[in-house]
């Protein structure tokens, strides 16, 4: 047996804040936020509602999807920044919610990164047969830790939630490839300060434009596969040029890369599996095709895998 990904799911919230929203709150315009972006709406979620409720229902979704039950889950990992609280983790939030009662829970940090280290993180306790059945919730409520007076962060960042439930699957499927990484003397680039996200929107583009093609190509080739073997991208939705350099690096056609950065913006950790869950329920996804994952994030981090989809 392989280890892959059986079942996934989404959740964003109602209210959309499109950008002549935006123009209204600060100094900026719709077709000065599109074309750097690409972003024309972002979902923003209630007061009351947080972080553990967003991967919460994304989570539920992914459950029917895997068709398992809550008590089959040995081990619940989100990745987020923004927790509802620093402790417990949301995790602890979803195993409750979900009523969980065999699996371990914890939470893991490596901001717009953090699915992909969290699958990955998921494959080496099955692989070692140590569990069998992983959800990996990426969740974010960065409306509460964004600076609505700032226009150079506040046009670019929405709220939701992607999950996967990452399990055994047969030996020709699954994921067939990974790479992490991390560069640490680029934290100040993109972190939280004061309460709020600061970002050297110049330094974080080079980074990116740089990292998430070279990653995407050396998953492909870790994966023993040809850049034409490739039927499917998911980059990380932070911003169409940089989503553009990876597709352009491994030559694929532009309607086999997902693209929802115009809807919800940049989800940060829920990004990547919003895109997934997302296009698998569209049927753009399909039994035994190669999909490549990559992202980039705070810290810096990057993290990217090819998988073969199915069970």
């Amino acid at each position: 047996m392989a280890t892959g990904i059986i079942g996934v799911g989404h959740y964003l919230p109602e209210y959309i804040l499109t950008n002549k929203d935006l123009e209204k709150m600060v100094d900026t315009t719709d077709e000065w936020i599109r074309t750097r972006t690409g972003i024309e709406t972002r979902h923003i979620a209630k007061k009351d509602e947080d972080t553990s409720d967003l991967a919460y229902q994304a989570a539920k979704q992914a459950l029917e999807s895997a068709e398992l039950k809550s008590e089959e889950l040995d081990l619940i990992i989100v990745a987020t920044v923004t927790g509802d609280q620093s402790f417990p983790s949301v995790a602890c939030q979803i195993q409750e919610k979900l009523g969980a009662s065999r699996a371990s829970a914890m939470d893991i940090g490596a901001a717009c990164s953090g699915f992909i280290y969290g699958v990955v993180t998921a494959k080496q306790f099955i692989d070692s047969g140590t569990y069998k059945n992983i959800l990996v919730i990426g969740a974010e409520k960065l409306s509460k830790i964004t600076d609505w007076s700032d226009r150079n962060t506040c046009v670019l960042f929405g709220d939701g939630a992607g999950a996967a439930v990452v399990s055994e699957v047969s030996e020709d499927k699954g994921i067939l490839s990974f790479e992490l990484g991390a560069d640490g003397t680029g934290g100040p680039a993109l972190h939280q300060e004061g309460g709020n996200i600061q970002m050297n929107g110049r330094e974080v583009f080079k980074f990116a434009v740089r990292q998430m093609p070279e990653s995407a190509e050396a998953v492909v080739e870790k994966a023993g596969l040809q850049k034409s073997d490739v039927d499917y991208l998911i980059p990380h939705q932070a911003n169409f040029r940089i989503m553009e350099a990876a597709r352009e690096r491994l030559g694929i056609d532009k309607e086999k890369m997902a693209y929802s950065v115009n809807k919800y913006g940049n989800t940060s950790a829920a990004s990547i599996p919003i895109a997934l869950s997302e296009d698998v329920q569209a049927g753009k996804i399909k039994d035994g095709d190669h999909v490549v994952l990559v992202g980039f994030g705070g810290g810096l981090t990057w993290g990217a895998m090819t998988l073969r989809w199915g069970k």
